[in-house]
């Protein structure tokens, strides 16, 4: 299969990495998580990085690819308040970081296009 920008196998790669991320490097992540939810968010960051990895594990495997990529769509909604959090968090940082944490708010759009498309290209 080529490795396309629609790429399954691109989409399970940049899961999987994100869910390794995760458990190895938790820090950056628990900033992210908003106060307003139960449980520390240490657990909601472990919790997200293993919901990554099974995504992943999902998007890469053909029999279950359409399922799983239409769940990694909602991931990437469902985190989205994460993605806010850390800009309004940047309001006091520096010009780049703002800049950063702002831009990468519209790129949950192209994530979401993307495991919809994974979705809608696979059989079953």
């Amino acid at each position: 299969m080529p490795r396309t920008p629609s790429s399954p196998l691109l989409l399970a790669g940049l899961l999987a990495g994100a869910g390794v991320a995760h458990a190895v490097i938790p820090k950056p992540f628990d900033a992210t998580v908003p106060s307003a939810l139960p449980g520390t968010a240490r657990q909601w960051t472990y919790a997200s990085g293993a919901a990554e990895l099974a995504l992943a594990a999902g998007v890469a495997h053909p029999r279950t690819r359409r399922v799983a990529a239409l769940a990694a769509a909602a991931f990437f909604v469902g985190v989205f308040p994460a993605n806010v959090k850390m800009a309004v968090d940047a309001r006091r940082r520096s010009p780049a970081t703002r800049a950063v944490t702002i831009a990468r708010l519209p790129l949950q759009v192209p994530l979401v296009l993307w495991a919809r498309n994974v979705s809608r290209g696979s059989a079953g």
